[in-house]
C-alpha cells in the first residue's frame, strides 16, 4: 500500500498538482451534473464528458514540462526607462536573426496601408487604400502575390489559412487565394468597412456604410444572417476570440455585442462620449478597450459590463490591438505606444513607445508566436520589436508556424469536420450542455410570461376593404378640420348653387300644377 500511494503522489507531483490543473479544465470540476440526474442514458454521458474534460486537461498539464521557452521583457537599469528605448538600439542588442525581422517597407503613393496577419504568424497582408493589394511570406521577404484591384479598399483579413484571403473593397467584399487570383464576389456584404473571420465558425462577417452586420459561411458559400444595426455607419468592430461575439462600436458612442441568432444586440452600453474610434479585445475574451473620439482609453471587464481602468491619449486613439500576452498596442496620430499588463493594474507610463514623423498610423496588429509588432501607416508598412509579446509556446493543432503542405490539407479537413454551428454562438458558451436544474413549475411560469410579452407586443391588425386605406382618402381625412379662406370660400358657393336650384325647381313645379288644373 505505501507503495501504491508513493506511486499516486510521484504521479501527481508529475502533472504539477490539482491546483494547476484548474487552468485547463473547460468546466468545473466541482458542479458534477451526473449526480444530479435520475436519468440512467443521460447520466452515463455526463460520467463520459466529464472523464473526458478532466484526462484531456491532464495531458495539456502534462505537456508543460515540453515547454522550456520563456517570453523575455526589455528591463531597465538604475533610472533608465522602457518607453525610452528606440528600435536602432534594441536592434544593435539582439542576434541576427531577430534584428533582421525588424524592417519598413516604403510605399508612399498607395497608402495609407491596412494590414493583417496569418494565424500562425507566417504570411501578411498589405491592403492600400488607393487599390494596392499584396500577400507576403514576411519572414523569407518573399511576395506571394500582388494585385491592383483600382478603387478603394478598406480593410483585409485572411480566411482559414494562408490560401484565401478576403478585401472589404468599394462597394463589394471579394475573396483572393495566395496567388492573386480572384474567386469570389460576395454582393451581399454592400460597401463594406471591417471584416472579421471567426476560424472555429467558418464564418466571415463584414459591417459597413448601410449599418447592416452580415454572416457569410465560406465553407459552404451560403449566406447565414444579415442583422440591421439601425445605427447608421460602422467603423469599428472586434470578435471575441472566446465566445466568437462580434463588437461593434458606433457613432452615438454605444458599443453593442452580436450573435448570428438574434436580430437584436444582446447587449449595449454607451461607452463612450463621443463616436467610438477603435476597440480591442485580449485572447481570454475577458477584457474589452475601446478608444472614443472624447480623448479616454477604456478598460472594460466584459464579464461585469464594468469600467476597471480609464486612460487619456492626447489624441483620440484610431488603432487598438491585443497581442497574445495581454500586451497593448495604441496608435493615435503618428505616435504609437505599447502598454504592459493593463488589464491587471493601471499603468502610469507605457512599456515602449514610437514615433512615426509625419505618418500617421492606420493600423497596427501584433505578429502571432512572434515578438513583432506590424504598423501600417500612410507611407508604407514598418515591423517593429516588442519583447515579450509574443507567446513562445505553439500547439500545432491549434496554428503550425512551420506547417507543410499536407498538414495543412489535413488541419483543414479536420476543422471543417470540427466546425461549430452558426446558432451555437452565445455569450455564455458554458450554457451549452448544461442541464436546466430548475423545477418544471417555474419553467412553466417563466414560458407563460414570455408568451404574454410576445402576444402584447404584436398589434391587432385592422380589416381594410379594398380601396379603404388609399393615400388619397387619408389626406382627405387629415384635411377634414382645417378651414381656411379658398374652402370656406368653395363651401359658401356650394351653399348659393343648392339654393338657386331648389328655387327654381320649385317654380317649374307650380307651373305644371297651374295649367293642369286649368285644364
Amino acid at each position: 500500500m505505501a507503495g501504491r500511494t508513493g506511486m499516486k503522489r510521484k504521479r501527481g507531483a508529475e502533472y504539477g498538482g490539482e491546483d494547476n490543473l484548474d487552468k485547463y479544465l473547460r468546466v468545473d470540476k466541482r458542479s458534477k451534473l451526473s449526480g444530479k440526474t435520475r436519468d440512467k442514458k443521460l447520466k452515463t454521458k455526463l460520467r463520459k464528458a466529464e472523464k473526458t474534460a478532466v484526462e484531456s486537461a491532464k495531458a495539456a498539464l502534462s505537456t508543460e514540462l515540453l515547454l522550456d521557452s520563456t517570453p523575455g521583457y526589455l528591463e531597465p537599469e538604475g533610472m533608465e526607462k522602457t518607453y525610452k528605448f528606440k528600435q536602432e538600439e534594441i536592434r544593435d542588442n539582439v542576434d541576427l536573426q531577430s534584428a533582421s525581422k525588424s524592417f519598413e517597407l516604403s510605399l508612399d503613393e498607395l497608402g495609407p496601408y491596412s494590414i493583417a496577419y496569418s494565424r500562425n504568424g507566417r504570411n501578411l497582408i498589405l491592403g492600400g487604400r488607393k487599390g494596392h493589394l499584396a500577400m507576403l511570406d514576411w519572414q523569407k521577404n518573399k511576395i506571394l502575390c500582388e494585385v491592383q484591384v483600382r478603387e478603394t479598399v478598406r480593410d483585409v483579413c485572411f480566411l482559414h489559412d494562408h490560401t484565401m484571403w478576403a478585401a472589404a473593397q468599394k462597394k463589394y467584399v471579394f475573396i483572393y487565394d495566395h496567388g492573386g487570383v480572384e474567386l469570389h464576389c460576395l454582393k451581399k456584404h454592400i460597401n463594406p468597412n471591417r471584416l472579421a473571420f471567426l476560424p472555429y465558425h467558418f464564418l466571415l462577417a463584414s459591417v459597413g456604410f448601410s449599418g447592416y452586420l452580415t454572416y457569410q459561411d465560406t465553407s459552404t458559400g451560403e449566406l447565414v444572417y444579415s442583422h440591421n444595426t439601425r445605427m447608421r455607419s460602422c467603423d469599428c468592430m472586434k470578435a471575441n476570440p472566446s465566445n466568437a461575439v462580434i463588437h461593434l462600436g458606433h457613432a452615438n458612442g454605444t458599443a453593442t455585442l452580436w450573435t448570428p441568432n438574434f436580430t437584436k444586440p444582446v447587449v449595449k452600453m454607451l461607452a463612450h462620449k463621443g463616436p467610438v474610434t477603435s476597440m480591442a479585445i485580449d485572447h481570454t475574451g475577458k477584457y474589452m478597450v475601446t478608444a472614443g473620439l472624447d480623448g479616454y482609453l477604456k478598460v472594460w471587464d466584459i464579464r461585469k459590463f464594468e469600467v476597471a481602468f480609464k486612460y487619456s491619449t492626447p489624441t483620440p486613439a484610431t488603432t487598438l490591438s491585443f497581442s497574445q500576452r495581454g500586451m497593448l498596442a495604441v496608435g493615435h496620430g503618428p505616435n504609437l505606444q505599447v502598454w504592459k499588463d493593463i488589464t491587471v493594474v493601471k499603468q502610469k507610463s507605457p512599456y515602449m513607445g514610437n514615433l512615426f514623423a509625419g505618418r500617421p498610423i492606420q493600423r497596427a496588429a501584433f505578429c502571432p508566436y512572434e515578438d513583432i509588432l506590424g504598423v501600417g501607416h500612410a507611407k508604407g508598412f514598418s515591423s517593429l520589436l516588442i519583447p515579450g509579446s509574443g507567446e513562445p509556446n505553439y500547439d500545432t493543432f491549434e496554428a503550425d508556424p512551420f506547417q507543410q503542405n499536407k498538414q495543412r490539407r489535413e488541419a483543414t479537413v479536420r476543422r471543417l469536420l470540427e466546425k461549430i454551428p452558426a446558432d451555437a454562438i452565445t455569450l455564455d458558451p458554458s450554457l451549452i450542455g448544461s442541464v436546466d436544474r430548475r423545477p418544471r413549475k417555474e419553467k412553466d411560469e417563466e414560458k407563460s410570461i414570455r408568451l404574454k410579452e410576445i402576444e402584447a407586443s404584436k398589434k391587432k391588425e385592422k380589416k381594410k376593404a379594398r380601396g379603404k386605406s388609399s393615400v388619397l382618402r387619408r389626406l382627405r381625412k387629415k384635411h377634414r378640420n382645417i378651414v381656411d379662406e379658398k374652402k370656406a370660400e368653395v363651401k359658401s358657393q356650394r351653399i348659393e348653387e343648392k339654393e338657386g336650384g331648389e328655387g327654381s325647381a320649385g317654380r317649374v313645379k307650380r307651373e305644371v300644377n297651374g295649367a293642369a288644373l286649368s285644364r
